[in-house]
């Protein structure tokens, strides 16, 4: 059993080490910015989503 844990263990070790070399720390830096920013963004938008769409709908209406 042992003996099959540690093979996925070295597996997950080089793809972090091959993600570092390819974008760097600052990539790395960037893409958690990136991805910070658009979860708030869509959180936000998501959220008040359907009051701007009713607002603009009443709009006709008036």
């Amino acid at each position: 059993m042992e003996d099959q844990l540690q093979p996925t263990e070295e597996k997950k070790s080089p793809k972090w080490k091959s993600l570092l070399k390819k974008f760097g720390i600052g990539g790395i830096i960037f893409f958690t910015v990136k991805g910070i920013i658009t979860s708030t963004l869509i959180y936000f938008l998501g959220k008040n989503f359907w009051i701007i769409i009713k607002d603009y709908v009443a709009q006709w209406f008036d």
